[in-house]
């Protein structure tokens, strides 16, 4: 089916499976690593081993059924989009900013991007509209700008600190 073996056509219902169990935490973005973890988990122990690009494979074969999933990079990683919706390169370039801290604000946007109040207000609205940002009005300064896929990763290395801090004697 699809021009697809069975083991990619397992792995794709799969890895629809987890983001749309995670649509409503995540708001249908969801690092590639975190999707590994979740397929794996999903998998058991006595399963045919998962690459991350055994995910992207498997995503690309899905294709032929439409644009539901599509991967957008951010840093050295993606953000795999499990949501339709439309995002333009600027819509792409502030979630790539908002990788760096897991949430941008509107005077980083113009400051990194050289962009005018108005484009950068319209790029993050169309990311509030679609559930892929929330909007943080208690952040001290100016409003925060929360891209919700990147928090499992911001909590891990905020762990892997604290554990490290604890270490040193």
């Amino acid at each position: 089916m699809l021009g697809m073996g069975d083991f990619y056509y397992k792995l794709g219902v799969q890895i629809i499976d987890v983001c749309l169990a995670l649509k409503h935490r995540n708001g249908g973005l969801i690092t590639l690593e975190e999707l590994h973890q979740q397929v794996l988990k999903g998998r058991g122990k006595f399963t045919q081993d998962v690459s991350q690009d055994n995910l992207i494979r498997a995503m690309k074969k899905l294709k032929a059924l439409g644009t539901g999933l599509g991967n957008i990079p951010v840093g050295d990683t993606y953000l795999i989009q499990s949501v339709p919706a439309d995002l333009n390169m600027d819509h792409i370039v502030v979630l790539q900013l908002e990788e760096k801290n897991g949430y941008v604000i509107v005077s980083d946007i113009k400051a990194s991007l050289k962009w005018e109040m108005e484009q950068a207000q319209q790029g993050l609205e169309h990311l509030l509209k679609g559930g892929l940002a929330w909007l943080d009005l208690q952040a001290p300064g100016e409003a925060h700008y929360w891209l919700p896929a990147l928090f499992a990763d911001l909590y891990s290395q905020e762990l892997i600190a604290e554990e490290a801090r604890e270490a040193v004697p």
